[in-house]
């Protein structure tokens, strides 16, 4: 093989920094017909483009437009162009060609599975209650939409533009790397910043990205971004910046005990997502590819058969949960790090022993009894619980998790109680005297799921006058005597 330089690398302000032995190899045929790409794809007709590749360090290392588009004649994506074939749609599959534990990581990660939300709940009132068009721009832009190609190799307007992160890609691949790294410059450095996570993680049922620039993690990285380092080649926490974390540092990012990893979940030990949150273990398999086993449920051994492949690695929820606290620690003591965790433990437990456990059983109650179809979304109550875990729930434990304490309460737990008592259970009243013309069965649901949890005794008795006092206490001691009326 050939070594050739590219055009723009004399170019390139940062050409000087990488050696001639680090350049990408490539036969002088391919060289010829990137040249060629180049000659139309210039600072003149396309200067986008040209701009932000010329710019890249795909640039510096000899990498072109044909080296990333570059197809086989019969391949499913592939048509001839100027007499080479080639792809639209650049998967993680040609990025493996070069970045091949990257892509390993990547997908076996939840990033790759983000598009099986096209068999969800969520998708089905994007199809149905909204219409195909709005999960087309919606959904499918963060989750990923299914490649279509027409007879002539090209993707189909209904599918694309895309870069969704778990988009299913023509040639079976998952994912999209410039949903992370933007064409054409492909930046570690963006790709680093928490505005590139909050394309996706914002909003009412995950605001992620809101949470973040709340917390004091946030406050601090937009204070001193400067002293990011972001453009850093190996972008080591406690090495390379101490300013403060961003999303991949906490998730991806490498610190001195830890390489960089491309498996987003890897040091996640809850989910935050269902309705009832879990512990979750990690089992990984020969096929490259993994799951995750809820705290609980048996666990396989390494050698043993699952899913057609044979388990290679087994991460427990506390060795997960391990892996980022070795990143807190790189800037907070032992001890604040398990006082986090223990804050945000019992946040998640308060939410699903309180109000996530006893509802979703009284749902099932209604189902098991006729009182209620096992048809998503055909009742008003089936709606109000819908939200009160899929959005307030959600942004109750993400704020726990991320220090954001607005989050956390008002728009997490303070809407979780105030629509579990305020709209929920009316609601559940009705449908239960819709059918049997009384509210009997109700209130027997209730006291049998939600009269044992202490933290309903206000609901069926009253404050009380000790709970009230102790309030009371607390308001006068920092107000002064007879501040609450």
């Amino acid at each position: 093989m050939l070594m050739l330089t590219s055009p723009a690398f004399a170019a390139n302000p940062v050409a000087k920094k990488v050696s001639a032995e680090r350049t990408y190899k490539k036969s002088p045929a391919d060289a010829a017909i990137g040249k060629k790409c180049l000659t139309c794809h210039n600072k003149e007709d396309d200067p986008g483009i040209y701009g932000e590749w010329k710019r890249s360090t795909h640039a510096v290392k000899n990498v072109d437009c044909y080296d990333c588009h570059k197809a086989k004649e019969g391949d499913k994506a592939a048509f001839k162009h100027e007499g080479a074939f080639i792809h639209v749609v650049v998967t993680p599959k040609t990025c493996a060609n070069c970045h091949e534990a990257e892509v390993a990581q990547q997908q076996r990660s939840h990033h790759a599975k983000a598009g099986n939300i096209l068999a969800s709940i969520d998708n089905l009132l994007g199809e149905v209650i909204g219409g195909p068009a709005a999960v087309t721009v919606g959904c499918v832009q963060c989750h990923g939409s299914t490649v279509e190609v027409d007879a002539n190799g090209r993707p189909t307007p209904q599918t694309w533009p895309n870069t969704g992160i778990g988009r299913i890609n023509p040639d079976g691949s998952l994912g999209s790397c410039s949903s992370c790294h933007a064409r054409h410059n492909f930046s570690a450095a963006q790709a680093r910043t928490p505005d590139t996570c909050g394309k996706c993680h914002l909003g009412p049922d995950h605001p992620q990205l809101e949470i973040y620039n709340e917390s004091k993690h946030g406050i601090l990285y937009r204070a001193n971004i400067k002293e990011m380092n972001l453009n850093s080649k190996k972008w080591v926490v406690g090495d390379d910046y101490t300013a403060a974390p961003t999303c991949a540092t906490c998730h991806m990012s490498a610190t001195r005990e830890q390489k960089v990893t491309h498996d987003v979940g890897e040091r996640i030990s809850w989910t935050l997502r269902p309705a009832i949150s879990t512990k979750l273990n990690m089992v990984r398999l020969s096929n490259g590819d993994e799951f995750d086993q809820p705290e609980g449920k048996p666990l396989p051994a390494v050698g043993d058969d699952v899913k057609g492949a044979k388990v290679t690695q087994i991460l427990t929820w506390k060795q997960r949960r391990d892996k980022m606290k070795n990143v807190c620690v790189t800037c907070h003591s032992a001890n604040t790090v398990a006082g986090h965790y223990k804050q945000f433990d019992d946040l998640v437990d308060l939410y699903n022993d309180k109000y996530a456990k006893p509802i979703a059983a009284v749902m099932k109650e209604l189902e098991d009894k006729g009182y209620l179809t096992r048809e998503p979304m055909d009742a008003k109550i089936k709606w109000t619980w819908f939200e009160i875990w899929h959005h307030e729930g959600r942004r109750a434990r993400h704020g726990a998790a991320m220090m954001g304490p607005d989050y956390a309460w008002w728009h997490g737990i303070y809407e979780v109680s105030q629509h579990t008592y305020f709209k929920w259970i009316p609601e559940l009243k009705e449908v239960v005297r819709k059918k049997d013309g009384n509210e009997d069965f109700a209130n027997a649901l209730l006291d049998k799921h939600f009269k044992p949890i202490s933290g309903h005794d206000w609901f069926f008795n009253g404050m009380g006058k000790d709970a009230i006092e102790k309030v009371r206490k607390g308001y006068e001691d920092r107000y002064g005597k007879g501040a609450l009326k």
